[in-house]
């Protein structure tokens, strides 16, 4: 578990340092990454150029491990991230992940899950819901 954990920071740290300090060694030839809001890359070519891309484009500022769950071949970790764009704009969520591993303790699946940190109760003033008319992150 420790190693999977030493790998899942590694990735972590790659984007706060905007620097590939192994992508090719940590995910399979053929992996699957799924971003939480729709795009995904499939091999380890495609991640890495996504990573490279997108680091031309903003700054992971910061992205915090809460809690890992491990079972058999697969690991959930709680995470908080923000970044900062380059036009400005500043995202930031909660989120999980699941990965799941080769035999040989590489990322052959990754799918990231997002929940808007702006959370609210829309029953507040009564029985009747009002929403926010806002996006979901």
């Amino acid at each position: 578990m420790d190693q999977r954990e030493k790998i899942i920071r590694l990735w972590f740290d790659m984007w706060l340092q905007k620097k590939d300090l192994g992508i090719e060694d940590i995910f399979s030839a053929d992996a699957l990454y799924i971003e939480s809001w729709g795009p995904q890359y499939q091999g380890v070519a495609k991640v890495k150029h996504w990573f490279e891309e997108w680091n031309t484009r903003g700054n992971v500022l910061q992205w915090d491990i809460k809690q890992y769950f491990h079972k058999g071949y697969q690991t959930i970790v709680e995470w908080y991230f923000k970044n900062k764009m380059d036009d400005g704009r500043v995202e930031s969520f909660d989120g999980m992940t699941l990965v799941k591993w080769t035999a040989d303790n590489t990322i052959c699946f990754l799918q990231e899950f997002g929940c808007n940190e702006h959370r609210y109760d829309p029953y507040q003033d009564g029985p009747v819901p009002k929403f926010r008319d806002e996006q979901a992150m």
